[in-house]
């Protein structure tokens, strides 16, 4: 009977074991903050909707190019908001060239220290570096010749924004928005080159669909990837729409213990009317 009581113990004591486990990684998963790229002006819908945080705009918050005075009002704004915002995308303009016989790194550096130093004061931490206008390769240069122009500029960047403690995400697009850096893979082995903490890498469930890059490359590159961006295939639509399934995506985020965010950067038909569906969409299928 002395046995057989012990055994029983075991039993329970095992099968607690599993449910807390169970427990907790479900809970992992849901811990996932998820925001919206969007103006703060929309504060307020979007924290009403449930989202954590709000993903701005660096030539539109943060205005690199404009006065302090400028950048205080929209620090006003945040002041007042409901949400933090904790990103920024659209990072340096077209007219500033990353690759190319026009490149032009220094004033890229210069511009890129006024916005670091803006995010700082704004508290926000990630920097999103898609801005294909800039690293657009131009037709008749050399892609490695860009190549290693963009590996310089990564290596001059890097050290500012650890400065300022923001990391910069090196965001792939596809290959109808830009001629170079079009996948998890091909920003995996830049950033690897870049080698600074602060150069990392973004995955965008969007551009990957696009393109036809499967969840393997966030297995291969996890350990690089700080930042998320997510939207529909289809019209580029927010989750939802067309019940689109990320779940292949989201477990290969899971594979590689991913603690970051994922920002729905989307074309929306009525953020009002579809906001609520997007974060319940992603929420059910993580």
């Amino acid at each position: 009977m002395k046995k057989l009581a012990f055994l029983k113990r075991i039993v329970i004591l095992t099968s607690i074991i599993i449910l807390v486990t169970i427990v907790d990684s479900c809970s992992n998963r849901q811990e996932i903050p998820i925001g919206v790229c969007t103006s703060i002006d929309n504060n307020e819908l979007i924290f009403n909707t449930g989202y954590s945080y709000i993903e701005e705009h660096v030539q539109k918050f943060l205005v690199p190019m404009s006065s302090d005075d400028e950048f205080a009002e929209n620090l006003k704004k945040l002041e007042s908001s409901k949400l933090s915002v904790e990103a920024c995308n659209s990072f340096i303009p077209g007219s500033l060239k990353s690759v190319g016989k026009e490149a032009d790194h220094d004033k890229i550096a210069l511009y890129a220290e006024t916005a670091f130093r803006r995010a700082k004061e704004a508290g926000i931490g990630i920097i999103v570096f898609g801005s294909g206008g800039s690293r657009r390769i131009p037709e008749g240069f050399s892609p490695d010749q860009a190549r290693n122009q963009f590996i310089s500029l990564g290596k001059i960047l890097g050290p500012i924004a650890g400065q300022y403690g923001v990391t910069i995400v090196l965001e792939p697009l596809n290959k109808r928005e830009c001629n170079f850096i079009n996948s998890v893979s091909e920003a995996g082995e830049l950033v690897k080159e870049i080698d600074h903490p602060n150069f990392l890498l973004l995955a965008d469930i969007y551009h990957m669909n696009m393109d036809d890059e499967g969840p393997e490359s966030i297995i291969k590159y996890g350990y690089l990837i700080r930042h998320v961006h997510i939207a529909e295939e289809v019209d580029r639509a927010a989750p939802g729409t067309h019940n689109e399934d990320f779940r292949p995506y989201f477990e290969a985020l899971d594979k590689v213990n991913y603690k970051g965010r994922i920002s729905i950067e989307c074309r929306w038909e009525s953020m009002e009317n579809q906001a609520g569906i997007a974060i319940e969409a992603i929420r059910s299928q993580l």
